[in-house]
């Protein structure tokens, strides 16, 4: 599981997970992390000096994630790139990371053309097209209905690309959206269009290197979902 708060990947592993990540013999493979920090959680405390660069938890516990998450939103953490907890019992840690929100569940998609895929310019940043799913529909229904009403694109859904967790405020109510991604092909885009009253500025389609390169003006969990795409 990773949760993205404040635009921040927080990956949560069971301990067999975490045993690797401290292998030195697996330096050389292409996910290995050089981390910054690492801490032990039954030995010390997390403190706020703590929060910069790549960080690693190991033996962390329910307590250590409500730990992290008051430290998160009380400490300066303006340099910090990621964190990784190497959870004791990882499930016990997923279900403390998620108390503290209210769990909103969304899903949207990466629509391709050819070769190219949309995205769509809110509110500063490039974006995907996503949203939150009605009562009683599937994540694959809301994820083309959303990009449909977003985007004005009628599409054919296929496989599931990632499921991401990011965090926000809206009206002092502090919220978790999961949301669930798909792979997406054009069926009709004759009346493509932003939705402007979603504050959709324009669309555009990019192909891979055009992407990456937009990307770099958008959020964390976006640039995650590209890099999940096997392309």
């Amino acid at each position: 599981m990773i949760v993205f708060i404040n635009d921040r990947p927080i990956r949560l592993v069971g301990p067999k997970a975490a045993a690797q990540l401290t292998n030195p013999a697996l330096a050389n493979q292409p996910e290995f992390v050089d981390y910054d920090q690492i801490v032990d959680a039954r030995l010390e405390a997390l403190k706020p000096d703590a929060l910069h660069g790549h960080l690693l938890v190991i033996n962390a516990t329910p307590a250590t994630v409500n730990k992290l998450l008051t430290l998160l939103q009380k400490a300066n953490a303006g340099q910090l790139l990621s964190i990784t907890l190497g959870c004791l019992d990882k499930k016990d840690c997923e279900e403390a990371i998620k108390k503290p929100f209210k769990i909103i569940k969304a899903a949207g998609g990466v629509v391709f053309k050819g070769d190219k895929m949309l995205l769509m310019f809110r509110r500063g940043v490039w974006d995907l097209p996503k949203g939150k799913l009605d009562n009683g529909e599937s994540s694959r229904q809301g994820a083309a209905r959303e990009v449909q009403e977003e985007t004005g694109v009628q599409v054919s859904v296929s496989e599931r690309i990632c499921t991401t967790w990011h965090t926000y405020t809206l009206n002092g109510s502090r919220i978790l959206k999961r949301t669930k991604w798909y792979r997406m092909a054009v069926v009709n885009d004759s009346r493509m269009a932003p939705q402007t009253e979603e504050d959709i500025e324009k669309l555009a389609w990019f192909d891979r290197r055009e992407t990456k390169l937009a990307l770099t003006n958008s959020f964390s969990s976006i640039r995650y979902v590209f890099d999940q795409l096997a392309l």
